[in-house]
């Protein structure tokens, strides 16, 4: 087993940061009825509408199994409409309805401001160096492939 001192371990310090921007959306959202993974998934299919289930769940971040619960609920509230795409039968397209554009609007009014205090905490050049270090350390991390 190899040693490596607390102070030099960066996962405490990663998790913390996304604690802490997942635990204040969560808090912004919540009169919106919509939760981080919710708003998250309305975010995309706004840039991307008509996408599958498995490349929004690969776009947020989660496993497929995540996204189809969390689509299924978006659904039943009648935020997004799911249907066959016209080419690939296997294939469910995903769109969000004008009432989802209308509470992802509201939700963003929410969770923007938090993105704007966290990003103006840092100058752009900053949060450009911020980016390529958290690439880089993805990129350690998955280098070997073990766990």
């Amino acid at each position: 087993m190899e040693e490596m001192p607390a102070g030099e371990r960066l996962g405490f310090d990663i998790k913390r940061a996304e604690q802490a921007l997942m635990s204040a959306k969560a808090a912004a959202l919540r009169e919106t009825g919509l939760s981080v993974a919710q708003y998250a998934a309305l975010f995309a299919l706004h840039d991307s509408p008509g996408i599958s289930g498995a490349a929004l769940a690969r776009v947020c971040l989660v496993t497929p199994q995540a996204m189809a619960a969390v689509l299924k609920a978006l659904a039943a509230d009648g935020l997004v409409e799911r249907g066959a795409h016209p080419w690939y039968q296997h294939v469910l397209q995903t769109r969000i309805t004008e009432a989802g554009a209308e509470r992802l609007r509201a939700a963003d009014r929410r969770a923007a401001p938090i993105e704007r205090r966290m990003a103006d905490a840092l100058t752009p050049e900053e949060r450009d160096t911020l980016r390529e270090l958290l690439d880089r350390c993805v990129a350690a991390v998955n280098a070997d492939g073990s766990p």
